[in-house]
């Protein structure tokens, strides 16, 4: 039988040693698999995505991708390159003067030429409906068109599983419309922390939310009612 993609086993981690955030924590996630994750302020979700890749490290406890522990920074680098962290504000990833700079930069790190880079990433903005946004300039892109550009520059490093903290944040609803289609149709396994409920209604298969520093399984009906 084929492992998770990505196992987290009896996980306990904490910023205050005398108040742990996490105790004998479990979350396993299968290839193709669109987790909904929600919860309360405070309780850890974004901590949890720190700590999956390696921001963070338990105080014990186990990781693992595709069936392979991830223990060091090397293996945590490794899990990042095929990891994609789509942030709450895009402004936090986008640091390039235009489009294709920020699209292309992961890309030219790893060391493809110039021209495959350009051409990857010109690629990537037309599946995403920014044909012709190349050479804009990012910091006078609409709040939507900072989203869609932060999450072009993550998909082209074509990554196994995407984490996505609160994308719908500050979006006006035709953006959050259009982000939400998107979402829906990317293959990759996928973790959405949200507090939007119909958002994570439509992206997500399998609903999870924290309780005395555990996941639990739920349901957005129960949980947001």
């Amino acid at each position: 039988m084929q492992p998770p993609l990505l196992a987290l086993e009896h996980i306990t981690f904490a910023y205050d040693a005398a108040h742990p955030l996490f105790q004998d924590l479990n979350l396993t996630l299968h290839e193709g698999e669109h987790m909904g994750f929600f919860g309360h302020n405070g309780q850890g979700k974004t901590s949890l995505f720190r700590l999956i890749t390696g921001l963070e490290r338990p105080s014990s406890g186990t990781i693992a991708f595709q069936g392979t522990p991830v223990v060091t920074e090397q293996d945590f680098q490794t899990l990042r390159r095929r990891t994609g962290f789509v942030l709450q504000h895009a402004e936090d990833q986008l640091f390039c003067p235009t489009v294709l700079d920020d699209v292309a930069f992961g890309l030219l790190n790893l060391g493809l030429s110039a021209d495959e880079a350009r051409e990857r990433s010109l690629a990537q903005l037309a599946s995403l409906g920014l044909a012709g946004f190349e050479d804009r300039l990012t910091h006078r892109l609409s709040g939507g068109e900072k989203k869609l550009v932060s999450l072009a520059g993550v998909l082209v490093m074509e990554p196994q599983l995407l984490l996505f903290d609160e994308p719908t944040s500050t979006l006006d609803p035709r953006a959050r419309e259009r982000l939400q289609d998107i979402i829906t149709d990317l293959p990759q396994a996928r973790i959405i922390i949200s507090h939007d409920r119909r958002f994570l209604e439509a992206t997500s298969d399998r609903f999870m939310t924290l309780r005395d520093g555990r996941i639990v399984h739920t349901d957005c009906a129960s949980f947001f009612a």
